[in-house]
């Protein structure tokens, strides 16, 4: 890539204002750190998405005259190899239904995530930053595909409250990648299979370097498919993260795993209401070739799958 190079995020016109932004607000932290979703929206007024109205674009043009560093030819055949896919020793069982595939997804397979994320991110029904009353808001810019999650009532629509904007359609390499990994996943735990899904909601979110996500349970989705343990499927792309999961919201008897670009969590079955919360990103650990290639910023892209 040449100085001043975006690579594979190519310009846009902005549309009309529909994904919002707001900064970050730093009151209140500690009841955000331990506080879900859920729990921390009910009896707290109206939703504060930001004033700026802008879209949020997660490859953001270079600056004139920025000059990218190409990683060395070890760092990229490092790297290579560390993506390539099959590598069964990367299973891990971290409880009864919950898996992590370690290095699932493959580089390409991650460009192209972040590059549809991207395209659909700066567009209707986009990135935004979900808030509360009283200034307060998540430490994290949202978007939902397939239907749409509103943090105040915990309840899935078909458009956002706020602005009337309906929810991108859920990609349908996205689909496959999710049916894949489960496949995958179950060929390590054959006694306790995790049911597959069809997933019709995919909340993306994007964690700055500060970023962080209290901890809490999905729960939102339909009666039938918590009773069935319909699996959530959870995919990295970008900075490391510190993971917390457990059986209650003590973030002190939770436990830690560090989830990595191209990592891919599934919690279903035994685990489908586990605790669970992002309490800290690494700064600088995105694999080099995947900033090369499209400019991601600086933060994690999480998309977690879900059937209703």
């Amino acid at each position: 890539m040449e100085p001043g190079d975006r690579g594979r995020c190519s310009p846009f016109t902005p549309p009309s204002p529909s994904a919002v932004v707001g900064g970050n607000k730093e009151g209140k932290k500690k009841e955000q750190h331990n506080a879900s979703p859920d729990s921390a929206v009910r009896g707290m007024g109206k939703l504060n998405t930001g004033d700026d109205n802008s879209p949020f674009d997660i490859c953001p043009p270079k600056q004139p005259g920025s000059v990218v560093l190409k990683p060395s030819l070890l760092v990229k055949n490092r790297e290579i190899r560390n993506q390539m896919r099959g590598n069964v020793d990367k299973v891990l069982s971290l409880r009864p239904g919950m898996v992590l595939l370690k290095s699932y997804l493959t580089l390409s397979e991650q460009v192209k995530i972040v590059e549809k994320c991207r395209e659909m991110g700066v567009g209707g029904g986009g990135f935004y930053q979900p808030g509360y009353g009283e200034g307060t808001q998540l430490h994290l810019k949202m978007m939902c595909l397939g239907k749409n999650w509103d943090p105040l009532t915990t309840q899935y629509g078909e458009q956002r409250p706020f602005d009337g904007a309906k929810p991108p359609h859920i990609p349908p390499e996205f689909h496959n990648l999710v049916h894949n990994a489960i496949g995958d996943a179950n060929a390590h735990i054959p006694n306790n299979p995790l049911p597959s899904i069809s997933p019709d909601i995919c909340v993306v979110n994007f964690y700055s370097q500060n970023g962080r996500l209290g901890l809490h349970q999905d729960k939102d989705e339909s009666a039938e498919s918590l009773r069935l343990g319909l699996p959530v499927v959870s995919f990295s792309v970008g900075d490391s993260a510190d993971f917390l999961y457990g059986d209650d919201r003590d973030a002190y008897k939770a436990q830690k795993v560090v989830l990595q670009s191209g990592d891919v969590l599934i919690f279903g079955g035994h685990s489908r209401n586990v605790f669970h919360g992002v309490t800290a990103i690494h700064r600088n650990t995105a694999p080099d070739l995947l900033l090369q290639q499209t400019n991601l910023r600086p933060g994690r892209l999480n998309l977690t799958f879900r059937q209703y």
